[in-house]
């Protein structure tokens, strides 16, 4: 996958008392529209978005956005990429620490659930109903939890051929997936423990943790109950 800009909330360019407000460098622009098409796609779906729209409420010209995308699939391609490039790099800063395999699951999970609490906008991106129809596209998210598994797959009880291991990897995969999608369709996540009302983008960080790690352990005890179990063909 390549560098992309990261995801998250952008910081606002505050303007001294009666000053005019600071024209922005091009590295906050391009983050400012990496944040509005994230929204708006995450919200939308691809089919429905158009660059006029993210332009518009963004407060930019359409040329200006073509300066810093060139067209609306390379604009939804970074995202994407930028959206895996942060979750397995949560992945596997939790796990690289882990004492054990039980530990590395759990701790990989919880990374997974935390950025879905902190990032439901990046997950309905990933994981929204409205998934474009694009073959190309739909690779780049098919990419996404390829990858996934991928970082999943050394966690895995040695013994087990390649394929194997590489199956179960992906039902992993497949159960976190399904998870998040209840969560983020189910009252904002009420079913995972945060209430209803809760904005998730300024709450509580001790609250949304909370809330990640509930998911994890629920998920890691399936997992795992089913991963001890498993035995070579």
């Amino acid at each position: 996958m390549t560098s992309a800009t990261r995801i998250g909330p952008s910081r606002a360019v505050e303007p001294h008392a009666g000053s005019r407000p600071r024209r922005l460098t091009g590295n906050e622009r391009r983050r400012q529209l990496f944040d509005v098409a994230l929204r708006l796609f995450a919200g939308r779906g691809y089919e429905s978005t158009t660059m006029d729209e993210i332009a518009e409420a963004a407060g930019v010209t359409k040329p200006l956005l073509y300066q810093h995308f060139s067209s609306k699939r390379a604009l939804y391609l970074e995202l994407v990429d930028s959206v895996a490039e942060e979750l397995l790099a949560a992945i596997g800063a939790a796990t690289a620490t882990a004492l054990g395999p039980r530990e590395q699951v759990e701790d990989g999970l919880v990374a997974y659930f935390r950025m879905l609490v902190t990032h439901q906008t990046a997950f309905r991106l990933l994981y929204g109903r409205s998934s474009p129809t694009d073959p190309e596209l739909g690779g780049a998210l098919r990419r996404v939890e390829d990858a996934i598994a991928e970082a999943i797959d050394p966690l895995i009880a040695a013994g087990l051929d390649p394929d194997h291991r590489r199956f179960l990897a992906c039902a992993v995969v497949g159960m976190a997936e399904g998870a998040s999608r209840h969560w983020i369709e189910t009252s904002d996540g009420a079913s995972g423990g945060a209430p209803s009302s809760v904005d998730h983008t300024h709450a509580d960080a001790q609250q949304l943790d909370r809330v990640a790690q509930r998911l994890a352990n629920r998920l890691a005890d399936l997992a795992w109950a089913g991963l001890r179990a498993v035995h070579a063909d």
